[in-house]
């Protein structure tokens, strides 16, 4: 059977295969010309004819229905885990004529789910048919796949034809972004050497300051930030809304990719990377991402795809900057001795097993994968 299957499928890809009526009228065509030579009736003799031709027709017409059409694919948008992916595909028909009842598939790799089908009724002369669908992801990644398939039986559905188009596709699904209100482990980055700047969050609670503009009071506006002089002139509430001073100094959100990893301990801290990443970005520090296999990257974009393209234990094309604060992000303690007294690390861990941690003068969290990552992220107080 599968060396039925596969030649019936080498034959449909490359020239055309009977469908079951096809093989219907095929033997009914035999049947007619054998008892033909052995009666000699002319009648006979037409019939099985007249099938033949039928089914030559019917072989004909669906090769020449997929010859020149043109498959395309818009650009697919950057997705979080957890949504939808937005695929387009777009048919053109550049020929007079009208091209009916065809089937096209998307062959989707197997990760994001099975072969997506559509049946399209009629493309019309010289104009394009444009199908679009969605597919739901539940895991980071970077997917791509090139092939797509038109099939057609028209215009009898004797003979199945199909063509094989290539057409690239990449979908870039980003790990979740965890939207933290707050995170010890980046909050207390140089409070021990007495560095630690002013930000954003911390000049809401100023009195004093350069003002850098004034807007309406919104409702939940601390009292404290209303401009009376400005506010006594034009008769309503201004708020001042003060500099924000930022320092220099660098956090490194460090993915220990070239260790080995538990699986689900490991998504737990690409998580967490991204997490950390935009949350110093939010209160305006100056963060990078460091990995084994790209070194210290930054841009929104860049640490997106980096890390939704990482895997364990990658090949360390580049080491550990111990000198530079960073935020260890690892399951292997061993790391922890070589740290700054600026630095901090968080280590993922399984609820059942007790991992002794070296270098406990340095703030740092154990991050129990089977608890919420979130809450615990959030913690008031880090170990």
């Amino acid at each position: 059977m599968a060396k039925i299957f596969k030649i019936t499928t080498w034959l449909e890809t490359r020239f055309c295969t009977p469908a079951f009526s096809g093989w219907v009228l095929l033997g009914l065509a035999i049947c007619f010309f054998g008892a033909a030579t052995n009666t000699m009736a002319g009648w006979l003799y037409v019939l099985s004819g007249l099938i033949g031709a039928l089914l030559i027709i019917g072989a004909v017409l669906p090769m020449r229905s997929l010859r020149h059409l043109t498959v395309s694919r818009l650009p697919i948008s950057p997705v979080t885990a957890g949504d939808e992916i937005i695929i387009i595909l777009e048919i053109k028909n550049p020929t007079p004529d009208a091209k009916t009842l065809l089937q096209i598939e998307d062959q989707l790799p197997f990760v994001l789910g099975k072969p997506q089908t559509q049946a399209i009724e009629v493309i019309h002369p010289q104009s394009q048919y444009q199908w679009m669908y969605s597919i739901f992801t539940q895991r980071r990644g970077i997917y791509q796949w090139q092939n797509v398939n038109l099939k057609t039986g028209t215009p009898l559905g004797l003979f199945l034809c199909s063509r094989q188009k290539q057409v690239k596709a990449k979908a870039i699904v980003y790990p979740t972004v965890l939207p933290l209100q707050q995170c010890p482990i980046i909050d207390s980055i140089g409070q021990d050497d007495n560095i630690q700047f002013q930000s954003e969050y911390r000049a809401l609670k100023a009195t004093e300051g350069v003002t850098r503009n004034l807007r309406p009071y919104h409702y939940g506006d601390p009292m404290r930030m209303i401009h009376w002089r400005t506010s006594a002139k034009l008769g309503e509430f201004k708020i001042k809304e003060l500099e924000v001073m930022t320092g220099s100094q660098d956090i490194i959100i460090s993915l220990d990719s070239g260790s080995s990893w538990n699986k689900n301990s490991f998504e737990q801290a690409v998580i967490t990377a991204a997490s950390l990443y935009f949350y110093a970005q939010q209160r305006q520090m100056n963060v990078k991402l460091w990995t084994a296999g790209t070194g210290i990257i930054t841009g929104n974009q860049n640490v997106l795809e980096t890390l939704s393209a990482i895997e364990t234990e990658e090949y360390a094309t580049h080491s550990l900057p111990f000198t530079l604060p960073l935020v260890l992000l690892t399951e292997n303690t061993t790391h922890l001795s070589s740290l700054s007294v600026s630095s901090r690390w968080i280590i993922f861990n399984d609820p059942e097993n007790t991992l002794p941690i070296l270098n406990r003068h340095l703030n740092g969290l154990i991050v129990n994968t089977g608890e919420d990552l979130q809450q615990q992220l959030q913690m008031f107080s880090v170990k």
